[in-house]
């Protein structure tokens, strides 16, 4: 009785968010923009997929940090991308090779396409916490 009681009680306390601070090296010292946005496992596939939190700062040789605050605790992955020419867009050429550099949480490499939420996830637990990965 006391356990169940127990799980009642924590569960009805309210989750306390987090706050992640990404740091993104091998940043271009051509400047521009860097795209930052957090996903869930569900959101990975889709390109056009709101992510949980989306953060556009001045891209700032050699290292560039962000802090997403009032994250709810749980399991990510990160897309970035620099975007030197600030059109908002991530430019390709003709047969579809980036033009500019991105990255992925954990330093994942992409494949042929952007790797899976399994080679990017990574845990964020209440309170604050870091994470580093490099533009490629």
């Amino acid at each position: 009785m006391r356990a169940l009681v127990a799980a009642i009680f924590f569960t009805l306390l309210p989750v306390q968010a987090a706050t992640l601070i990404v740091h993104v090296g091998n940043i271009d010292p051509k400047g521009g923009i860097l795209h930052v946005a957090l996903y869930t496992e569900k959101q990975w596939p889709d390109n056009d997929a709101k992510p949980v939190s989306d953060m556009v700062v001045p891209a700032t040789a050699p290292l560039t940090t962000v802090v997403m605050k009032d994250i709810a605790p749980g399991v990510y992955g990160i897309k970035s991308f620099q975007d030197v020419n600030k059109n908002g867009e991530f430019d390709q050429d003709f047969i579809g090779l980036p033009m500019e550099r991105y990255g992925f949480s954990r330093d994942a490499r992409p494949f042929l396409t952007a790797p899976g939420f399994d080679r990017t996830k990574f845990a964020v637990p209440e309170g604050v916490s870091e994470i580093t990965f490099h533009l490629q």
